[in-house]
């Protein structure tokens, strides 16, 4: 369950003199402990890149620049301390925010993590890789170095012989391999491991959940944007969703995707459940007119996956007729939900700030907010999913993918967000 409540921030309340460089740095206001203590976690963010509306700037910058990225909203309890950037691109922020705002630059991992000392000195840790130059995999995904950075934070912790809290940004990793790898160790070295989308945290209109513990038969989502990136989301928004049913999750044992006519055809033929695929499509902000989705959609994109205990989702990417996400369930009882997933689609991007929200209080606890299971089998589905795409649509077994959790987990509604700003300025 989210927090909504924070303290206030008040900006440049102390300075601190470092050679010719005067840094603002955010100051507690009265009743807060001091960094590291009590209620203050200090963390240290491992980023790809920091550059403006990356991943990087809509998650660690609201650690001080408060959650509407603007000095005047709420502040999280975390604390950054350091910032470690892989590469550093022309219109790179970290650097003049560090002047700015007081926290270190590191050059390497173990600094970030140990504040140039020889143990850990953090109480958490931030690895938010999701922009960058790197290369594709052979599914199309970019291959972000997830496993190579998160085993440089794993090095610290085993040197130090303690372990902290660990958010990862989206997926565990592009392949099944080292996202399982990365859970493997997350639990060996018992380090407290979250990851995920932020479209489980989204506003939902009307406010709708799947009943907790109720029987499902299908999903229905409709998604749009590449299938690596917003792909991705879309499996996090469903199992969200599943993750509710009866008995839990019971991990998935096979995935499809379709592609082009096919998946017309699929939904001519009943394979996606029609009255669904129209509740979803009713849900969306501008719904298109189906009848012309053909030829809206020139190249559709269908997302099957197969749960063990025969639950059936269906993800449609549908580019050209939709800029938002929707899905639609149906009960044992042949009742029907849907809602649209929605996103402040400007700054500040608020739906990051409940994300945050949610990573703050791990920190915290030090008990992940939501399972991390779920993006275990996300990360793992939308990998096969790329491989069944690779290979013309060929149905893909996935034994391994037996992840099996229950979630206790509660969406809450977030309050409205404040006014758009233009997406070019801070």
């Amino acid at each position: 369950m989210l927090h909504f409540a924070r303290r206030k921030c008040s900006i440049a309340a102390a300075v601190v003199l470092a050679g010719t460089l005067v840094f603002c740095i955010p100051a507690l206001s009265d009743g807060d402990s001091p960094a590291g203590t009590n209620d203050t976690k200090r963390v240290a963010a491992v980023v790809t890149e920091y550059r403006h509306n990356s991943h990087a700037d809509v998650i660690v910058s609201r650690l001080f620049q408060t959650q509407t990225l603007d000095g005047k909203g709420d502040t999280p309890l975390m604390r950054l301390m350091s910032v470690f950037t892989d590469q550093i691109p022309e219109n790179d922020l970290s650097r003049p925010f560090a002047r700015q705002y007081g926290f270190r630059i590191s050059d390497t991992v173990a600094d970030a993590l140990t504040l140039d000392k020889q143990d850990l000195a953090v109480d958490g840790v931030l690895l938010v890789a999701e922009h960058g130059k790197y290369d594709l995999s052979d599914t199309g995904q970019t291959r972000y170095p997830k496993k190579r950075l998160f085993d440089e934070v794993a090095k610290v912790f085993r040197v130090s012989k303690r372990s902290v809290p660990v958010f990862i940004d989206k997926h565990l990793a592009d392949n099944w391999r080292d996202a399982k790898y990365i859970y493997d160790t997350a639990r060996e070295l018992d380090i407290p491991l979250m990851a995920g989308s932020s479209l489980p945290v989204l506003w939902r209109q009307p406010p709708a959940d799947v009943r907790h513990s109720a029987k499902l038969k299908q999903i229905v989502a409709i998604s749009y944007g590449s299938l690596d990136a917003y792909g991705f989301h879309a499996l996090e928004m469903v199992e969200a969703l599943a993750e509710r049913r009866f008995g839990g999750e019971t991990g998935v044992k096979a995935v499809q995707c379709l592609v082009d006519r096919s998946v017309w055809s699929a939904l001519e033929a009943g394979g996606v459940d029609r009255e669904l695929f129209e509740a979803t499509l009713a849900r969306l902000k501008k719904p298109p007119d189906a009848q012309k989705l053909a030829d809206l959609v020139p190249n559709p994109v269908l997302f099957v996956i197969e749960f063990a205990d025969g639950l059936r989702a269906s993800v449609l990417t549908l580019n050209g007729a939709v800029d938002n996400w929707s899905a639609a369930w149906r009960y044992d009882d042949d009742s029907v939900e849907s809602t649209l997933f929605a996103a402040q689609d400007a700054r500040p991007f608020m739906h990051f700030a409940y994300l945050v929200q949610g990573i703050d209080d791990m920190m915290q606890t030090g008990k992940p907010t939501w399972p991390v299971e779920r993006t275990l089998l996300t990360s793992g589905a939308l990998h096969a999913l790329l491989i069944s795409k690779k290979e013309h649509g060929r149905r893909v077994e996935t034994p391994y993918l037996d992840v099996k959790y229950q979630s206790h987990w509660n969406w809450q509604q977030p309050p409205p967000p404040p006014p758009d700003r233009p997406i070019d300025q801070q």
